[in-house]
């Protein structure tokens, strides 16, 4: 998941909401946003409302953090540093060729996307256990924040399914 905000539904909501401490009823609304907010507060993060990598990494949610093109803060900043490439927070074409490169070379689909499988391949994301991994795999039935009632979701990474989002 790339970032959760009001308006949005869906399994990873419910994730957010539980950690959060609020109904988890999977839908983003005005409580999840309140609560998040208070968090964000709380935790020295950029109070927003919207739940994006660096909040997914504090709260550890490890299993809800999507790396792409367009991302940027201190989780890509940490992502930069593991790869040996500059850090600045923002995750850019080069960032996007270097996590390719390194996806090749450790047998990873090679998609230029950092979620959890390639993120637990990097020494630096200890958190990022392979049960954290197994996490972001969609169970048969389950769909995406994104889709609506109607779409039917495989049995497939929820990485993949999202990564369709932004092909």
């Amino acid at each position: 998941m790339s970032v959760l905000k009001k308006g949005l539904a869906g399994e990873p909501v419910k994730v957010l909401q539980q950690k959060l401490g609020v109904p988890a009823d999977g839908q983003f609304g005005p409580k999840t946003e309140e609560a998040l907010k208070a968090y964000q507060k709380e935790h020295g993060l950029a109070v927003d409302g919207i739940a994006g990598p660096d909040t997914f990494a504090t709260l550890g949610l490890y299993e809800l953090i999507l790396l792409k093109v367009g991302t940027s803060g201190e989780t890509v900043k940490k992502l930069q540093t593991a790869l040996g490439i500059a850090a600045d927070g923002k995750f850019g074409p080069g960032t996007q060729k270097a996590v390719k490169e390194y996806q090749a070379k450790n047998g990873l689909a090679s998609d230029g996307f950092a979620g959890p499988a390639t993120l637990a391949k990097l020494t630096i994301f200890k958190e990022i256990t392979p049960e954290v991994v197994s996490k972001a795999e969609l169970k048969p039935g389950a769909a995406p924040a994104e889709a609506s009632a109607t779409d039917e979701a495989p049995a497939k990474s929820i990485w993949a399914t999202i990564k369709g989002f932004f092909s």
